[in-house]
Formats: structure tokens, sequence, C-alpha cells
């Protein structure tokens, strides 16, 4: 039986030739779509695998820093910021023979010496030297191994210093070896943000890749009844038959692997292009593991032989089993209920509001009713859809198509279901995630976006710089064309003590603004007549790295206090040239504890890690709805088969070729269309209370940004025109001279 049904898939005629490329065709886009998802998430997890050298903590060196005695080697390493890229410094400094060495060098840098990532060379020999090489001492000494690197693209560099300079950096930490743990086990927040994109891609992806082998392996199924059939009464037995549909849908199925396997090989050059995270993994961890590609070679066709199992059990009830068809009970109106039910639990109970956190069982309740009810309403709107449009429009090609659709609006909807939970999803975070950023970026108004912001080095015994470097700092800003500089500076803490108000309330204010500088920044609060300067929580508007908290915080301005003999804390520097801020920038580096950044780009830090995980669930949204155009265009083909003598005897009657192929689009485009604005919709109604409890000002859910819709139309519109391929067909097996073989 098994070599009988190899002979029939592979010398079955054209009937069946036209089947087994159909089948081929559709599961070997399927599995490229798959194959491309693994690769991205074996490159995600070998990167994050990587020993996590930058973790290294080490020991706070105490007075040991300056022992002759002492070994391994002091450490500060810190992050610095150029033209929206984080650069990873480190400053080292021996202590002795045996020097921890970061991975992918030799030895570590001497004094005078940097060794920097290929990336980061290829700036610094673009950039001015203002702007970003003067941050830098010493002469370039190598560059650095890629076990040091998450990627191509990483801006790394490790500056050789004498023990006395980095033990006179703020954060200095005495190491003896260097860390070899993983980051993926430091409990790194944003891996598992980046795990939840990729979850998310898992749910939108795997519906679709099963509806669509489910599709391809049912080709035809009518006529396959029939023939299946004329078996079973020539004496064949129920096992014969599932041996045969197993080994026909079987071999199809594998054949498609193999040739989604081979394609794969082909796109994965430009798959490695694609910035998951910001930027590109190196190419060769771009790539399925062996058993992965064992595991689609053997699971697809083993899917697919049982679901040709499965649709053939009407013939294994008895030899007369495919004629007896009954016809499809409608799809009743119940299963509308679950869809707004959800929306409004969602909506409702599970998002309170008023600031409380929401309650995240009856949240997951709520989603998971909302994605039952898409896949539940979508047979009972596609019906309704169709009646609707045969009652307005008229025309022999919709009347045709609504017909069918109404009929059987179960099979219509089942080509396009595995698409309603990636739309949706992609929708959810699409609605949401500029929502956030819009949210971040408008802190304060908008009126501190360009605002440099640098908390400074103190001065032992101090809480910020003394006033004769504090002075001498403002000059050297000032000196800048187009410069304003507000100085924010350390109180005594005795004087902070003093300005507290008492009872329970916030901590008392530990920084202070003359009023001058104050008033060219009125979003941060305004003097009281007749102050010279003004206590306030400024230091937490320079520390925080959340904008979403600024706003909170506004108005700063508090009680009158005095700012002379204070210590410089912090500077908020703003310039109507845009182009000098990385030679500010490069100015600060020295004195500040950190990398000076706008609140812009702190605020950018945060969007870039939401808008990569939308990013990902959008680009598995368009393969998604790519690969339902695959099995739409399967279905169709599939269709076309089984109606190919009522097709053909209309041709016959005078019917136009164009008016068949009419009715095919329609059939083909009302349910893709239908199903991907019901689960739009539904994306929309879900990220509306996420954005509200976020309590941002001025922040709503708001339409998606272009990438949105170029996933989501550009999907829609290639899956439509994809279909478009059965069109050939349908001329072909429609010709007035096979009306005698049909």
């Amino acid at each position: 039986m098994i070599l009988l049904g190899l002979r029939l898939s592979l010398r079955g005629g054209r009937e069946a030739a036209a089947r087994l490329v159909l089948i081929v065709t559709g599961v070997a886009a399927g599995v490229t779509v798959l194959l491309t998802t693994l690769s991205l998430f074996n490159a995600f997890e070998s990167t994050t695998d990587r020993p996590c050298w930058e973790c290294t903590t080490g020991t706070a060196p105490g007075g040991r820093v300056l022992d002759p005695a002492a070994t391994g080697a002091l450490w500060n390493y810190h992050e610095d910021y150029f033209a929206g890229r984080t650069i990873k410094r480190l400053d080292a400094a021996a202590l002795g023979a045996q020097v921890p060495v970061v991975p992918g060098l030799a030895r570590m840098p001497a004094p005078g010496r940097h060794v920097v990532s290929p990336a980061l060379a290829e700036l610094l020999d673009t950039v001015p030297r203002g702007r970003l090489a003067d941050r830098f001492p010493g002469a370039r000494a190598g560059i650095i191994g890629r076990a040091a690197l998450s990627g191509p693209d990483e801006l790394v560099i490790v500056v050789g210093r004498t023990p006395e300079e980095v033990a006179a950096l703020a954060g200095t930490r005495q190491v003896d070896a260097v860390e070899t743990a993983p980051k993926a086990s430091l409990r790194d927040d944003d891996s598992d943000l980046y795990r939840f994109g990729f979850a998310v891609a898992a749910i939108g992806l795997l519906v679709p890749l099963l509806v669509l082998v489910n599709t391809t392996t049912r080709l035809a199924a009518a006529r396959r009844e029939a023939r299946f059939a004329a078996i079973r009464l020539a004496g064949g037995t129920s096992r014969q038959v599932s041996v045969l549909a197993a080994v026909e849908a079987g071999l199809g199925a594998l054949l498609g692997a193999l040739l989604g396997a081979a394609l794969f090989q082909l796109v994965r050059p430009a798959v490695a292009l694609i910035r998951v995270t910001g930027s590109r993994f190196f190419p060769d961890l771009v790539t399925p593991e062996p058993w992965q590609y064992a595991a689609v070679l053997v699971c697809v066709p083993l899917l697919a032989g049982g679901s040709a199992m499965w649709s053939l059990r009407r013939v294994r009830i008895s030899p007369l089993g495919a004629a007896r068809k009954a016809a499809a009970r409608p799809p009743r109106a119940w299963r509308v209920i679950p869809l707004p039910a959800g929306l409004v639990l969602f909506a409702g109970p599970a998002f309170q509001g008023d600031g409380r956190e929401p309650d995240p069982v009856l949240a997951g309740a709520a989603l998971a009713l909302v994605m039952v009810g898409l896949v539940l309403a979508g047979p009972w709107l596609t019906m309704l859809a169709a009646r609707l449009a045969a009652r307005l429009t008229g025309g022999a090609a919709t009347l045709l198509a609504a017909q069918r659709l109404a009929a059987d609006a179960r099979a219509a909807f089942r080509s396009v279901s595995g698409l309603v939970l990636a739309v949706f999803i992609g929708t959810a975070i699409a609605a949401m995630v500029p929502a956030v950023v819009s949210g971040q970026r408008a802190v304060a108004g908008g009126a501190l976006t360009d605002v440099l912001r640098a908390p400074l080095t103190p001065d032992p015994g101090r809480g910020g710089l003394s006033p004769r470097a504090g002075a001498e700092l403002l000059t050297r800003l000032r000196a800048h064309r187009g410069v304003e500089v507000l100085p924010i500076y350390a109180l005594p803490r005795n004087a902070a003590e003093r300005t507290a108000v008492p009872g329970d309330g916030p901590p008392p204010p530990s920084t202070a603004v003359d009023c001058a500088s104050l008033a060219r920044h009125p979003a941060l609060g305004r003097c009281p007549a007749g102050a010279q300067a003004v206590s306030g929580a400024f230091d937490r508007v320079v520390e925080a790295d959340n904008p979403l908290t600024i706003d909170k915080l506004l108005p700063l301005a508090g009680p009158a206090v005095s700012t002379e003999g204070l210590g410089l804390a912090a500077v908020l520097v703003s310039m109507d040239d845009k182009d000098g801020l990385e030679e500010i920038r490069t100015l600060l580096a020295p004195y500040s504890t950190g990398p000076p950044m706008t609140f812009a780009e702190v605020a950018q830090v945060r969007a870039t890690i939401f808008t990569q995980v939308e990013n990902i669930a959008l680009a598995m949204v368009a393969l998604t709805l790519l690969t339902g155009g695959c099995g739409l265009v399967v279905a169709v083909g599939g269709g076309l088969m089984e109606r190919r003598q009522p097709f053909t005897l209309l041709r016959l009657t005078g019917a136009p070729s164009r008016t068949l192929a009419a009715v095919v689009l329609l059939e083909s485009a009302l349910p893709l269309v239908l199903a991907a604005a019901v689960a739009a919709l539904a994306g929309f109604g879900v990220a509306g209370p996420f954005v509200g409890q976020l309590a941002m000002k001025g922040a709503s859910v708001a339409m998606p940004g272009p990438v949105y819709f170029a996933a989501v139309g550009g999907g829609l519109a290639a899956s439509l025109l994809v279909s478009l391929m059965a069109l050939p067909l349908l001329r072909h097996m429609t010709a007035p001279g096979n009306a005698r073989v049909t």
C-alpha cells in the first residue's frame, strides 16, 4: 500500500501532480518561516549565554587600593553615549602580575593604551576627535575579539590606566576574576522582554503553520473521498485507505519540508541582518540546531499524515461514506458572546484604574477569553458578512461568492483562522508601544526633551564638585555659544534637615538651584518672590531612568536657601546648536559619574527595548500573514479542483472567466479582511486599559506606526496577491474543451 500510495502521488496524472506541487509549495513556505524564527531565537539565546564580563562586580577596594602587595586589578566599568548608541567602557589598571583579562583579549592594555571593538574603531576613524575620540586617553593598541562582544555592531573600549587614575574614579572596584556567568542568569530584565517578544511570535506563528499544513494536506478532499470510496468498493480496507492517504500527504509534506530547509539556506544571509536587539547577531549564530532540523523533517510529515487521515474519516465509516455528506450546520450567534465579554472584563474588573495594580488572574482570564472569542466568532461573522454582501451588492460574482461563504462559513474561515491571533497580538502591542514612547518623550510637556543632564563626581567630603572646580566647569560650558546651564548644588545634610516639613512626608530636598537659572526652565518650578535660590529634589530628575516618573515630581521648587559655598552636584545643559551636543558631552565626560544624556536619549533607551519587542512581534505578524496567504492559495487551489465541473458548466453557459475569477478572489478576500479587521479592533480594545493604567499625561492609545501598517497591510496585500496564482489554474481547468472529461 505504501508503494501504491507513492505511485498514485507521483504518477497519478496532472491533477495529482498539481496537488503535490501545491502541498510541497505550501509546506515549504511554512517551514522556511519556522526555521527563520528558530534561527533568530537560537542566535538570541547564544548571545545571552555569553559570559557577561560586564557584570563583574569585584569588591570595594577600601584602603587596599594602592597597596603594593595587592593582586588583581582595579576596574571601573560604565557606559558612555554617542549619537543614540551606547558605548561600553572599561578603565582598568593592573595591581600585580596576575591580572584578570577581558574575554577576547590576550592581555589587558598598558597605561596610556586602549583597545576597541571593530565597530567602535570604524566610528573613531570617521568622527571628528572633539566629538568622540577625545573622551578616551591614550593611543589605540589593538582590536577586541569576538568573545567579548554580543554582535558585530557593539561599541566597546577597554582603557589601560594607572592605579592612581582608576582609584580616583567613582564606582571603582577591585577585581580578582572576571565574571563567567551568562547575562541571562543574572536577572536581566531586557532578556525577559525579548523572550516575551519571541513568545508572542511563537503564539502568533504556530497556529497559522498548523492551519497551513492542515489545509495543504486536505487539498481536493471531496475528490479524494470519492476516489478512496471507490477503492473501498473494490475491496480496500479502512486501514489500507488510511495508509494511502497518509503516504500521499506525508510525501508532499516531506518534500515541502526539504524544500523549505533548502530555501532557508538561501535567505539565511538576509535573516542574519535582522536587528532583534538593536544590533546584528554574528551570522554563524543565526541557524537552527541539527535536532531542530530533524524535528521539522519528522514532525511535519507526521502532522500532515494525521491530518489527511482525519479528513477522510467519513470514508472509513463505509464504502459509501463519501456519498452521504450532510449539509454543514450554520454557525450560531452564541459564538460571538465570548469576544465582547472578554473585552468588557479586561477593561473593567481586571484594570480598575485609580493607580491600582491590575488583577493578574482576571487580566489573564480576560485575555484568554478574547483570544478564544476571536476564533469562535470568526465563522459566524463570515456568514453574516456574506449574507449582508449578497443583500447590499449586485452582480453574479458577489452572489456566487456570498452563497458559498454562507453555505460553509466554517470551512471559509478555517483557511484564515491562523491569522487572527497574530494580528490581534501585533495590534495590541503596536497600539501600546507608541503611547508609552510618546509619554516618555513628553516629559514636562516636552520642555526638557533636548536638555542634557549630567550628575557630577563629588570631591571627597562633599556632595559635589568643589566650588572652585564647579565654577571652572560652568565657565567652560558657558563659553560655548548658545549654551545655557542650570547648576544643581548639593545641600549639606543639616541644611536639608532644616528645610524638611515635619511629619510623615517625602524625604527632605538635598539639592538647590539659583532662581536666575531656574527662570530659564519654568517646567521645573518657580521661585517665591524675593528668593535668590530654592531647594528641591532636582537630583531625582537628573538620576531618573524612567521619564514617566519625572512628571510625578514636578514642580520641584521648595523653600528658599542659599547656594553660596555649595558643591556642584549636577548640571542641566540646553543648547541651540544640536551639532555641538557631542562636544559638550565630551567636555562633561571627565566630571560625570554617568554618561551625560538628554532626557530624550534617556527615554530612547527604554523606548528602544519596547520598539524592538514590537518589531519582533510585527515581523512575525507579517510572516504569519504571508504564511496564511500560502495557506489561502492552497485552499483556493483545492477548492478549484473540487469545483472543476460546476465552474466548467458555468463557462459553457456563458459566464465569462473574469466573473469566475472574481468569485474566487471574493471568497478569499472577504474572510481574510474580516478576520484581520476584527482582530485589529480587539487589539485596540485590549491596548486601551494598558495605556490607561500607566496614567501618563497626555498619552492615550494612538494609531500604530508605519512599521505596523507595513507589516499588516503588506502582509494582507501579499496574501491576496499570492492567491492570484490560482487564477491561471482556473482558466485552464474550466476551458470548454475540458468539459467532456469533467
